[in-house]
């Protein structure tokens, strides 16, 4: 059976780095339009601004026109600018970009690195009572791994130590793939006070959505009270954005109460993350 690599820790999400199945990835690996984009910007912006596209094609290992066809696109897109002589400058907008695909890559690698050289051992929480050396099945519960008898389907390892049930135990020999299916974030939006705050929120809406939610956020004033309202107590006031990513990616739903104002901004972040979102309106009809 071929081994898939897998990373799992206790409080946080587990991560298939061999057949990625969450949106962990950076953007300029799954696209090679992107991956193309990526080079032709990167040439430009060290050699700037004298370079001929016949020796970014070069540089990259791809044709003259296929170069010229992406140059007029990024001109188009207003990534870079020429004078129409082969000088090329990357803008502000090509270098955040670039930036920002950066920093998607170096997450990535650190994702892949901590995973490759802690392949030995994965710490799981015995759903039952476990011997060292027991072949065990592994699953996904809540972000959770969890070790159980194994029923001869989907992944499984062998136990490096005994443990009761609730304890943590150390997992080796893992083959298979952890099934992990990304959690739902679902974006609550309540009027800002200029619109009347929480006395315009429907309240029994709100309650009905958040029963839906494994964790839920707030972020403005507005929502605060607005979750006072239902008697529910946030799980996150600060580090909300990233809280419900790293939700999402380990299957949890999460729910964000969050003010209009500060609705688009949250909706970028998620976007630049590449994570999908609900949105719901929670003013009353």
């Amino acid at each position: 059976m071929t081994r898939r690599i897998i990373h799992a820790r206790i409080d946080l999400p587990i991560r298939q780095i061999s057949g990625v199945r969450n949106s962990g990835m950076a953007q300029v690996l799954r696209n090679k339009n992107m991956a193309t984009r990526f080079q032709i910007l990167v040439e430009i912006a060290a050699n700037q601004p004298y370079i001929q596209q016949k020796d970014i094609a070069r540089r990259i290992g791809v044709t003259s026109q296929a170069v010229s066809e992406y140059i007029n696109k990024l001109e188009k897109d207003s990534w870079i600018s020429s004078d129409g002589r082969s000088r090329y400058r990357v803008t502000r907008e090509g270098v955040n970009w670039v930036l920002k695909a950066l920093r998607e890559l170096q997450q990535y690698s650190t994702t892949a690195e901590r995973a490759l050289t802690n392949i030995d051992t994965w710490a799981a929480i015995a759903e039952i009572d476990l011997k060292q050396g027991e072949t065990v099945g592994l699953a996904m519960k809540d972000g959770l791994l969890f070790a159980t008898a194994y029923t001869g389907k989907d992944a499984r390892g062998i136990t490096t130590c005994p443990a009761q049930k609730g304890e943590d135990v150390g997992i080796t020999n893992i083959e298979g793939i952890v099934t992990l299916e990304l959690g739902q974030i679902t974006i609550l939006e309540v009027p800002d006070i200029q619109n009347g705050g929480t006395k315009s929120v429907d309240l029994n809406k709100l309650r009905k959505q958040l029963t839906r939610a494994n964790l839920v956020g707030a972020i403005g004033v507005e929502a605060i009270v607005a979750l006072q309202r239902v008697n529910r107590k946030p799980d996150y006031l600060y580090g909300v954005t990233q809280a419900a990513v790293e939700a999402a990616r380990s299957g949890l739903s999460f729910a964000i109460v969050c003010t209009s104002s500060e609705s688009p901004t949250l909706q970028q972040k998620l976007a630049d993350e590449n994570i999908s979102y609900r949105l719901v309106d929670m003013r009353k009809r």
